[in-house]
């Protein structure tokens, strides 16, 4: 996030709850099953429930889960599991306050704490915290975030920092390899390989012996798996983005406002799968993207 923050975007271009639905209920329609709500932080919109709610009751959705800083979700999570929310995964890249407030810009550690908390206390399982490694700035923390794995069911995925657009510099300096990161960890304790959570996401998965959670690593630019990748992303304002690290996308709210039939939007997401990139090009340093907030249709 820079430092001056982001341009708004108006209302009016947003979709609605609806129209979420209603290209969702598209994308059932032709075989996807699961669903994750993210961001941005997807826990700043207005009763967020609802939505989980209106797309649990939609044939075929059998699974929705969300990525959030977790600031927002130990109020929250009672309205979103009672809705139909399955799983989470929690952005927390260093369990030191002031780091905290140097990296998110705000305080609020203990909030994210209490956010682990509750969605553990409330059975959401698997619990995933995401934690990006920056060399300097919080790359000393990772055994002890991989502590976090041995006696509780979290799984830690620690990820490469990833160059986007206004970051070039300092993911230059900053980036740490995955395999340095597991390396690092395999020095406090053997890391054995493991059958990663429910869930099919990019992260490779070994475990302290004995522990209860897992050690993830999702590595875009030194393994990459866009080979596993079936993905697409539906942003907020409605462009069904093909690659998070590409600039392809398909105008969907203009279909929806339009009155397109859902045999209308099953042939828009079809013809998507014949365009989807086979691979991203993200090198060291080099290739920028801009990565905007997006609701996320995928495994």
């Amino acid at each position: 996030m820079p430092e001056e923050g982001l341009p708004w975007i108006q209302k009016r271009e947003i979709l609605t709850y609806e129209e979420i639905t209603e290209i969702v209920e598209a994308a059932a329609a032709i075989g996807v099953r699961s669903i994750r709500l993210t961001g941005g932080e997807p826990l700043v919109r207005l009763d967020l429930h609802k939505l989980v709610a209106m797309l649990a009751a939609i044939p075929g959705i059998d699974d929705i889960a969300l990525s959030t800083n977790g600031m927002l979700l130990a109020e929250r999570i009672d309205a979103l599991v009672a809705a139909g929310l399955r799983r989470v995964n929690i952005s927390l890249d260093t369990l030191r306050e002031d780091r905290f407030f140097t990296i998110a810009r705000r305080h609020g550690l203990d909030r994210v704490l209490a956010g682990i908390d509750a969605a553990l206390d409330a059975g959401l399982a698997p619990l995933k915290i995401n934690c990006v490694v920056m060399r300097g700035r919080n790359d000393d923390e990772v055994g002890e975030l991989a502590a976090l794995t041995r006696d509780r069911a979290i799984f830690v995925r620690f990820i490469e920092m990833m160059p986007v657009e206004d970051n070039l510099d300092l993911q230059r300096d900053a980036y740490v390899s995955a395999d340095e990161i597991l390396a690092r960890i395999g020095t406090i304790e053997e890391l054995v390989p493991v059958a990663g959570p429910q869930g099919n996401g990019p992260a490779r998965y070994f475990a302290f012996p004995g522990a209860r959670g897992a050690v993830g690593a999702i590595s875009p630019l030194s393994h990459d798996y866009c080979e596993r990748c079936n993905r697409v992303r539906l942003s907020a304002d409605g462009r069904l983005r093909l690659c998070l690290f590409g600039d392809q996308h398909i105008d969907l709210r203009t279909p929806v406002r339009a009155g397109a039939s859902r045999e209308d939007i099953m042939e828009i997401f079809r013809g998507s799968m014949l365009i989807k990139p086979e691979r991203h090009h993200l090198r060291l340093g080099e290739q920028s993207s801009r990565m905007r907030a997006f609701s996320e249709i995928g495994g």
